[in-house]
């Protein structure tokens, strides 16, 4: 996060400037990860890629989070056809390889980084749907509810003001722990062509983009894989700190 936020700062060129003389460079002080075919210091676009890789995470698991919890909240509060038609359509999109339909939105849309978002959004609603249905259902048979209805609150102050406080837990934390997979999708997506626009400052593109060099230049490859491996990690191990603060149970 913070090499995200401060890349501007830190990252000693920009993540377009390339210098062709210095094509192919390898790891020295003047280019800490080497440079890769165009002459682009790799160091500086690993921390470019970090901003944009996180930015568009964030972004999949916010959009994908708020559409789960609607609809899933409307479905368990009013039951009935509303909670079957919701229902269904989750299915139908949990029947689908999240992969192969996010690649199918990506194709039609266009390579750019926010169709990426919401080719993903479209995919990663559907648990969060499940999960918060099921904490819902829990919740509103609960006496707090039913002295809510008493008085007078409407279904919206209901649900929005009492039910979903209470349920929204679960929600907060399996966000936390979707950011690292969503940021190896993304980098997947970029990798099989269905991401950004070659050239651009992603990590899995940058992988994409080297991997002829492997055998020849390493680190044109290696540096973007460990920085995906990094990211991915540290943020699952976040995740995983965050379920332990939400629920004590949790803790060794």
């Amino acid at each position: 996060m913070f090499l995200a936020i401060f890349a501007p700062v830190i990252a000693p060129y920009g993540p377009e400037t390339r210098v062709w003389e210095d094509k192919m460079q390898p790891p020295s002080m003047q280019h800490y990860f080497g440079t890769d075919d165009t002459g682009a210091d790799i160091f500086s676009r690993v921390l470019y890629g970090y901003r944009l890789d996180l930015m568009m995470a964030l972004s999949v698991v916010v959009i994908a989070a708020a559409l789960g919890t609607f609809l899933g909240a409307i479905a368990a509060f009013f039951g009935g056809k509303s909670d079957e038609s919701i229902m269904r359509v989750t299915d139908v999109f949990l029947a689908i390889p999240g992969l192969i339909l996010a690649m199918a939105v990506a194709a039609v849309m266009g390579r750019t980084p926010t169709n990426l978002v919401i080719a993903l959004a479209v995919t990663w609603w559907p648990p969060y749907a499940r999960l918060i249905r099921g904490q819902v259902l829990i919740e509103k048979q609960k006496l707090y509810v039913e002295a809510a209805k008493a008085s007078g609150g409407n279904w919206a102050r209901v649900l929005f003001k009492h039910i979903l406080p209470n349920a929204i837990y679960p929600i907060f934390v399996n966000a936390t722990l979707d950011l690292g997979g969503v940021i190896l999708t993304i980098a997947a997506l970029s990798f099989l062509g269905f991401g950004v626009e070659p050239g651009a400052a992603e990590l899995g593109r940058m992988v994409a983009d080297g991997r002829q060099f492997i055998f020849v230049n390493p680190w044109v490859v290696t540096f973007p894989g460990l920085a995906i491996l990094f990211v991915s990690l540290g943020l699952n191990l976040v995740g995983d700190g965050f379920r332990d603060i939400l629920d004590p149970r949790l803790r060794r």
